[in-house]
């Protein structure tokens, strides 16, 4: 029943219910509990579009999508139940068929790495991976803008470690320039990047980054390849997963050409377990997914939510969606009661249909259909029984998804990554040769210290030597000014030769004056000698 202008999505109200590709990029909905359908649904519609060479991106939450690489076998667990169906609802022409698949994976186990770069993320997406604050997001927003400005490439989370070790380190200067920079911020920052690589994170960031036109590729018999990310392990970090796909979302927004309504999409998007990408989101960030969603159409993008309760999506959201597949909701709680009734007021009224009933009461395989039809208005709700996928229903063998990776047209581009000269190694440059530069001062510095004191040294040494010698010369001049042995020689004896004349001299004086004899009177021999006294004194 499928023709080149629509895909066949079931049988309905005993008519083909058909998504029409010039509307298919009017984005859609697929909802509905656990085990009610809705993988092998979307693993339907993914096919069908592949086959009319339309790419596709899905995410395989579960493991279980692989399978859509290879055909599906009448030997197989279920294939007399898809067999069954497809006569229930009048495929003829149903037969087992495989797909052309290329495998992703971020941790580059079971498929290609997929990278990006820290500066291709931006600050917005960085801080709702890391849940920053509003003060912690300013913080990354001035490192990536000072990074800009320096031309400092951030390729990976060791760059971001180094920008904003250097934010910290420099927090005054930028703070005057940009705004308040905090070392505790920054501190938080650091830490919310070691969870993250702690996580896995650390191999979503570097080089080379995915090219977005390897998504948008068709084989040699013009099918569209199935882009298959593996993400059963990437579920264990639910921020990383909803932060990939919008960035991804993002990507081919800034980089796809617009061109209104193609006759068929350009790419088709489905992201599973949607509701992970709203849990807790910052209005912020709701804004820029409803921006991207609304815009992403002109681009030829189609986006289809799959999630288990429709009330996930937000109404901003929701109303972008129109294409809608709902399967059966259970009305256990007040919250899926209210997961009921709104599920019933979005589609167009059937008056043969009590939409809010037939929701409850819906089997595995069957949905309430409303698609978007060439005029762009939505059919009304029908009852429908899916049409089956023709690929395998489960998961590839190792070997299988091996084989299939090997002969992938995008083998060995992205298998070893690159690291090349960004801001890590230019700010370790940097602060090598700061380092230096102070290493340098500093030993000049010590070395005028050693000099000034060694001539410190010298000076005192210099004035010691000049006061000895000062010493030296004033002892040399007393020594002299000392007589010579050979005058205190003379002068002794000159003393006592006049000693003895002036005894001799004061002796005759006496006698002189006195007259006679000292024997005459005693009076007369003591005034004798006093003048002998001082007449030997004058003649010293």
């Amino acid at each position: 029943m499928a023709d080149e202008t629509s895909i066949f999505i079931g049988l309905g109200g005993g008519e083909p219910q058909k998504l029409v590709l010039r509307r298919a990029n009017r984005h859609g909905l697929i909802a509905g509990a656990t085990g009610t359908g809705k993988t092998v649904t979307l693993q339907g519609i993914a096919e069908s579009f592949s086959a009319h060479g339309v790419p596709v991106f899905l995410a395989d939450v579960k493991g279980d999508l692989s399978g859509i690489a290879m055909a599906g076998s009448p030997t197989a667990k279920n294939a007399d139940k898809l067999i069954a169906r497809a006569q229930e609802i009048g495929l003829a022409d149903y037969a087992f068929a495989d797909n052309p698949a290329i495998f992703w994976d971020l941790y580059g186990e079971q498929g290609h790495p997929v990278r990006t770069t820290i500066s291709e993320m931006g600050p917005l997406l960085l801080a709702r991976l890391m849940d920053l604050n509003e003060v912690q997001e300013g913080v990354l927003s001035i490192a990536f803008r000072y990074a800009d400005e320096e031309g400092l490439l951030l390729l990976n989370l060791d760059d971001l470690q180094s920008m904003l070790a250097y934010c910290a380190e420099n927090a005054d200067a930028l703070t005057a320039k940009y705004g308040n920079v905090t070392k505790a911020s920054v501190g938080a920052i650091q830490r919310q990047l070691l969870q993250l690589d702690s996580q896995g994170g650390g191999r979503f960031f570097g080089e080379p980054a995915l090219d977005i036109h390897d998504f948008i590729q068709t084989d040699d018999k013009g099918r569209g390849y199935i882009n298959i990310l593996a993400a059963d392990k990437l579920m264990q970090s639910p921020k990383l997963y909803a932060t990939f796909l919008l960035w991804l979302l993002s990507e081919l927004f800034e980089t796809l050409p617009e061109i209104g309504d193609p006759d068929k999409p350009v790419l088709v998007f489905f992201f599973d377990e949607a509701h992970l990408l709203f849990d807790d989101a910052p209005k912020a960030l709701v804004d820029k997914i409803e921006q991207v969603v609304r815009l992403i159409r002109s681009k030829g993008v189609g986006v289809y939510f799959v999630t288990q309760n429709p009330i996930d999506i937000p109404e901003e959201i929701a109303g972008q969606l129109g294409n809608r597949v709902q399967h059966a909701l259970r009305a256990f709680t007040p919250r899926d009661q209210k997961a009921v009734k709104s599920a019933a007021e979005t589609f167009r009224a059937n008056p043969q249909i009590d939409v809010e009933s037939a929701i409850t009461e819906l089997k595995v395989g069957e949905a309430l259909v409303s698609l978007l039809q060439e005029d762009g208005s939505p059919s009304i709700v029908q009852r429908t029984l899916i049409a089956p996928p023709r690929s395998r229903l489960g998961p590839l063998e190792p070997k299988e998804r091996a084989i299939i990776q090997s002969i992938s047209p995008c083998a060995g581009r992205y298998d070893e990554e690159i690291d090349r000269e960004s801001a890590e190694e230019i700010l370790a440059a940097r602060g090598a040769a700061a380092a230096a530069a102070a290493t340098a001062a500093k030993a000049q510095a010590e070395a005028d210290k050693a000099a000034a004191a060694q001539a410190k040294v010298e000076a005192k040494q210099r004035e010691q030597q000049l006061k000895e010698q000062a010493r030296a010369e004033a002892a040399a001049a007393r020594e002299a000014a000392k007589p010579s042995n050979f005058d205190r020689a003379i002068q002794s004896a000159t003393r006592s030769a006049a000693s003895s004349v002036g005894r001799q001299v004061a002796n005759e004086i006496g006698k002189a004056v006195l007259g006679g004899s000292s024997r005459r009177s005693s009076g007369g021999g003591i005034i004798g000698s006093l003048v002998r006294g001082v007449l030997g004194g004058l003649f010293k």
